[in-house]
């Protein structure tokens, strides 16, 4: 079994998740491109891994969008995403908040029907290592 730990970016809120990944997704749907700002959002799914909210439980909220299964988990004083347990148990986990890492390389992208149209090969794009002066 493997061991995770992630945090907001504020550090209000830290949690760790005890077990295995069984998918990891970067969907491009346009919920997932609403609510990470982004061409798509990278999850972490789990049906048998555990939460375990080390500090600021007090500070996650969760939002799901009405007449979907859409849900999202994040702090409320720093807005980020944060893991969280959707409809049977399944367990969902942002990539980008955890500390730890993660050996598993994506398994699929996901809606591609509805990717941005700014999304795409960007090979040809000028590449720093920080912010460009």
């Amino acid at each position: 079994m493997t061991n995770h730990s992630g945090s907001c970016l504020c550090g209000t809120v830290s949690f760790e998740v005890n077990g295995d990944f069984d998918n990891f997704y970067l969907c491009h749907c346009q919920h997932c491109q609403k609510d990470t700002g982004s061409a798509y959002a990278a999850n972490l799914f789990s049906q048998s891994a555990k939460l375990v909210w080390r500090s600021g439980a007090g500070a996650v909220m969760s939002f799901t969008l009405p007449g979907t299964r859409h849900n999202k988990s994040f702090c409320k004083l720093c807005g980020s995403a944060l893991p969280s347990t959707q409809d049977a148990g399944l367990l969902v986990v942002p990539a980008g908040c955890l500390d730890t890492d993660i050996s598993m390389a994506p398994t699929a992208h996901i809606f591609l029907s509805r990717k941005a149209p700014w999304d795409g090969n960007f090979g040809e794009l000028p590449e720093f290592e920080g912010l460009p002066d």
